[in-house]
């Protein structure tokens, strides 16, 4: 900007420079940042900004996140893994064959016992819920647990 549109020069000669003759521009009169918000800032930060002071919650040492990640499936919900295409070759009753659905490869890791299975089928899971490997077991499936 060009030095003759500055307020500074304007204000030459002018004793106060447009700051006031009694309150004065001094540096900085209410603290520098965000200083005084336990102070004489206070009333603002807790009329705009509620809950900018003090702690929530608890501390958690050593945070592993994602460290009990375990998504759950029901029973009910088996025969949707499977691909359509292959679904009518288990489901029919000649079949020799069960399925094998491998549960980590569709992001669970636990299988509850939700619902009921008719058809068997070969289960690998993390973990599983006694009442599913009830319900698999007299099916005529199998579950294998993988690591």
């Amino acid at each position: 900007m060009p030095t003759h549109l500055s307020k500074t020069r304007k204000h030459r000669g002018h004793v106060s420079a447009g700051h006031g003759r009694v309150g004065k521009h001094r540096k900085h009169p209410g603290g520098r940042g965000l200083a005084g918000g336990q102070h004489h800032h206070r009333t603002n930060l807790d009329k705009y900004h509620p809950g900018y002071f003090g702690k929530v919650g608890m501390r958690h040492f050593h945070l592993q996140r994602n460290h009990e990640w375990k998504p759950v499936v029901n029973v009910d919900k088996l025969l949707s893994l499977i691909p359509n295409e292959h679904r009518e070759k288990f489901t029919s009753s000649d079949s020799k064959t069960a399925p094998v659905i491998n549960l980590l490869n569709h992001g669970y890791a636990k299988l509850l016992g939700k619902g009921r299975i008719t058809i068997p089928v070969v289960i690998q899971a993390r973990y599983v819920s006694a009442e599913a490997e009830k319900k698999i077991k007299e099916a005529g499936g199998v579950i294998q647990l993988v690591a």
